[in-house]
């Protein structure tokens, strides 16, 4: 009788104790639901600034030391040089312009740090004739960290497919 109390007892344990892994997995989950959650916010926010043609918007997500690296390569370094980019792009090529952006995948490599990327199609923007440009579709691709609450943008790239003739 002994016997069948203490493997009873045994039993209960280990089950009992498998359920705090399993119970912080679901509290993890559910901080990273909110925290996937945060991080779209922000990317909507800042192609929302976009379509609104708010360069200040559009930097808002960057900080003082992100990075941001347009299609052809050019890079802009912290909120007050992208700013100043996009107020001239806003005021000529892109002040018709109009962006979609959905994302693909958001990955924690750390609870502070992320890797995201979405699709995007643009439409609106003029080539340097004035003529407008035929859609152009391509992938963002951000490494986000998380700062006194607040999801940022440490380094973000523009990518354009390019178009087979």
């Amino acid at each position: 009788m002994n016997r069948m109390r203490f493997g009873a007892s045994i039993t209960l344990l280990v089950l009992f104790s498998l359920s705090f892994p399993i119970a912080g997995a679901r509290v993890q989950s559910n901080s990273s639901d909110a925290e996937s959650a945060a991080i779209r916010q922000v990317i909507d926010e800042f192609v929302g600034a976009f379509n609104r043609h708010d360069a200040h918007g559009w930097a808002m997500p960057f900080g003082e030391d992100g990075d941001f690296t347009n299609v052809s390569g050019l890079t802009r370094h912290g909120q007050k040089e992208v700013e100043e980019r996009f107020k001239g792009l806003f005021a000529g090529a892109l002040k018709d312009a109009h962006r979609t952006a959905t994302v693909r995948h958001i990955r924690f490599v750390k609870p502070d740090v992320v890797a995201a990327d979405a699709e995007w199609a643009l439409v609106g923007s003029r080539a340097a004739d004035g003529s407008e440009n035929p859609v152009r579709k391509g992938i963002f691709t951000w490494v986000m960290v998380k700062r006194d609450g607040r999801w940022m943008f440490a380094d973000f790239h523009e990518s354009e497919f390019v178009t087979m003739r």
